[in-house]
């Protein structure tokens, strides 16, 4: 199949073009428009595949994304270009209201219009993926589980920028007869992730010798889902998932953040230990919480295991592992990003 990447360039679109090209012969189309946490290097592994290509665009442009849709005649849309940073939303929200649902809401327009000039058949074998997160659903206390039916209950602007987004989706598929997908997945972690985020985040800082800054008192819980046990998963719903269905996507691994640095600083301890021999645990501190912060997320993902065969292959221990050590041999990637882009600087605290 021919399928449409939006945000191909960025953490889990990357993963996800990457798997494309290198397990299955899909054609891809990565279109992307290179914001600060776009990385075309992240794609340097398979930039030279002739089933690749590239497309510089934003998806708020209506002309420029019926012109993507046109030239490269999709069989498949994954829409996972968004604006994906709670702090960042909460500095600057309108970003997030311009990308996340007037962008999807573009791109769903442009969508209706190219579907709807295609054959029957064709028609019956498109899909518009819509990537979507488990903040949609609010904040669980210490038992329960998010799961396709829950309610809506967003906390942030960035949640409720991507619950607009949800919205939206459905929408289209109930009005338009537009056969849509929806995942909603945990908090992904593994290469090439932006290091703005919790894991990559204290992984620089700390072999920066720098403090590791912990919200709060670090008891926030998030389940854990390995970037490239998600990508897998959005093969299978695209594929096979059923149109107008909603999948919740979880890594069955909820850890406490500070449970989670805390594992980072062991792996570091062993594979690059510091001079002196102190722990890197030594560098933790505990810093002025996120206005709003979500107490606990936690899916349960029995319908994509049941109904379409996926579960994560990776626990969060061998996950970790291997994360922490891509960061360790892939330092050019990543200190170039630091240096352009100013990703560790502390954002979010409010007015």
């Amino acid at each position: 199949m021919r399928i449409l990447v939006t945000g191909g360039a960025g953490f889990i679109g990357s993963a996800l073009v990457r798997h494309l090209i290198e397990n299955t012969q899909h054609e891809v189309l990565n279109y992307d428009k290179l914001t600060y946490a776009g990385t075309l290097t992240s794609l340097s592994s398979v930039a030279s595949s002739s089933r690749y290509r590239f497309r510089q665009g934003d998806v708020c442009d209506e002309q420029s994304v019926g012109a993507a849709l046109n030239d490269f005649q999709p069989d498949v849309i994954t829409h996972l270009a968004a604006e994906s940073h709670v702090d960042r939303s909460i500095d600057g929200p309108g970003a997030f209201i311009q990308t996340n649902i007037v962008g999807t809401y573009t791109m769903l327009a442009a969508a209706l219009a190219y579907w709807s000039k295609l054959t029957e058949e064709r028609q019956a074998q498109f899909r518009f993926h819509h990537i979507s997160t488990d903040e949609v659903f609010g904040s669980l206390g210490e038992t329960g589980y998010f799961n396709e039916t829950t309610p809506y209950d967003p906390r942030s602007p960035y949640s409720a920028s991507k619950a607009g987004s949800d919205h939206l989706v459905s929408a289209w598929g109930h009005t338009f007869g537009l056969p849509v997908l929806i995942t909603n997945c945990s908090n992904n972690y593994g290469p090439y992730h932006f290091p703005e985020k919790l894991i990559p985040l204290m992984i620089v800082k700390a072999l920066a010798g720098e403090s590791l800054p912990v919200y709060g008192n670090g008891v926030n819980i998030r389940d854990w889902l390995y970037v490239e046990d998600h990508v897998r998963a959005l093969q299978c719903v695209f594929e096979k998932g059923v149109p107008g269905q909603t999948y919740a996507v979880g890594g069955n691994s909820e850890r406490r953040n500070i449970d989670v640095v805390n594992t980072v600083c062991e792996i570091l301890d062993r594979l690059q230990p510091r001079q002196g021999g102190q722990s890197y645990k030594g560098l933790i501190t505990y810093v002025a919480d996120r206005p709003g912060h979500d107490q606990r997320y936690a899916i349960d993902a029995t319908k994509i295991t049941t109904d379409l065969g996926w579960r994560p292959a990776e626990s969060f221990e061998t996950g970790i592992e291997k994360t922490v050590s891509w960061y360790l041999s892939h330092r050019d990637w990543w200190d170039e990003i630091l240096g352009r882009t100013k990703a560790a600087k502390r954002r979010g605290l409010g007015v």
